[in-house]
């Protein structure tokens, strides 16, 4: 009796062991697997930007312009409205609300990781961050400010000149639209999400995603999903037309928004958008740039569709869309700043 349940114990011991071997080849396989579809984890700290060093002191003044509804005309919306930090880096609406409550084109994209996109906006009009800065700053539907009124703002407030003079030591005239961009972009460099549980997975943890969102993982490369959302953001580094296979009603894509084609003025550039990046995705819905679905199994299945040409089955859907919930990061901590108080000399609202 005694032997026999050695036996047993011993028997039950090898199965238990060999299941962990087999797990681990499953896991180091389909890590193998995420690396040569051109998938990554995002690094520790701030993203790099071109001829723009960081500094705490442009950094901080980022922050603050960031966060002030003054750069607007009418004094009520900033950069965090349509891109709210404390809800996934956008604003949760099909499309923003600006000035005038004039409603915008197209969905807000999300600004956090929004350093390691390729270019900037859904049609790619902007090459960096801070040439993406400029843009709803002089938008009409948006801020529908000017530069030099923007600039008569900042000078108004004498912690604002003293700030800027502070960022960019030795410009004879620190106070301008462009150091206001480059401000901007040194403090969006900062918002950055690591440590999603893929990450810590794609790393060497293969107990940091559950086994539902690996089998997602793994339907996510072979369903082809990485041709278009690759690299460290999942997204966000090419243009590929919004139904490549199948073009989705208008709903969805709206006739009267071509695309890249207001850009480049390419008829191939059609209905072209760029990928959308995936970071934190299960946090920003309402998704494509009309942004008419709320529902991110519907979003998957909308995709395999339209890109994909096929009609996936439910529970991939579901299981892509449990991957896909991996991806949320570690979210920015950021202290909503004191700003500079106005003067007299600061313009007054235009609403």
């Amino acid at each position: 009796m005694k032997l026999t349940l050695i036996a047993v114990a011993c028997s039950s011991l090898l199965v238990g062991t060999l299941a962990a071997g087999a797990a681990l080849a499953d896991d180091a396989a389909l890590r193998a697997q995420a690396k040569s579809a051109g998938l990554a984890a995002l690094p520790y700290g701030a993203g790099k930007v071109t001829d723009n060093p960081l500094t705490r002191e442009k950094i901080d003044l980022g922050a603050m312009l960031f966060f002030d509804p003054r750069i607007s005309a009418s004094g009520l919306i900033s950069c965090n409205t349509c891109h709210n930090l404390g809800t996934g880096g956008d604003d949760n609406l099909p499309t923003s609300v600006g000035h005038g409550w004039q409603k915008g084109p197209r969905n807000a994209p999300t600004v956090l990781n929004a350093v390691y996109n390729k270019a900037q906006f859904w049609d790619g009009r902007a090459a960096d961050l801070k040439e993406q800065a400029k843009g709803p700053v002089q938008a009409g539907v948006e801020m529908a400010n000017k530069p030099d009124a923007v600039v008569v703002t900042l000078q108004s407030m004498p912690q604002y000149v003293e700030r800027f003079s502070r960022a960019f030591p030795g410009e004879a005239d620190p106070v301008t639209f462009d150091n206001m961009a480059r401000a901007i972009e040194a403090f969006e460099a900062t918002l950055v999400t690591p440590a999603a549980p893929f990450d810590a997975w794609f790393e060497g943890n293969d107990q940091a995603m559950t086994e539902e969102q690996k089998q997602g993982l793994d339907l996510f490369i072979t369903k082809g999903c990485t041709a278009c959302h690759s690299s460290v953001n999942f997204g966000g580094q090419d243009y590929f037309p919004f139904g490549l296979i199948k073009k989705p009603g208008a709903d969805i894509l709206p006739r009267g928004d071509k695309g890249r084609f207001a850009v480049t003025k390419t008829a191939s550039d059609e209905y072209v958008f760029r990928a959308a990046p995936l970071r934190n995705i299960a946090l920003t819905a309402p998704y494509f740039h009309s942004g008419q679905v709320w529902d991110l199994e519907q979003a998957v299945a909308v995709m395999s569709n339209a890109q994909l040409g096929t009609e996936m089955e439910e529970h991939q859907a579901t299981l892509i869309a449990q991957f896909l919930t991996a991806l949320t990061g570690e979210q920015p901590q950021v202290l909503y700043p004191i700003l500079p108080v106005e003067t007299t000399d600061t313009p007054k609202p235009k609403l």
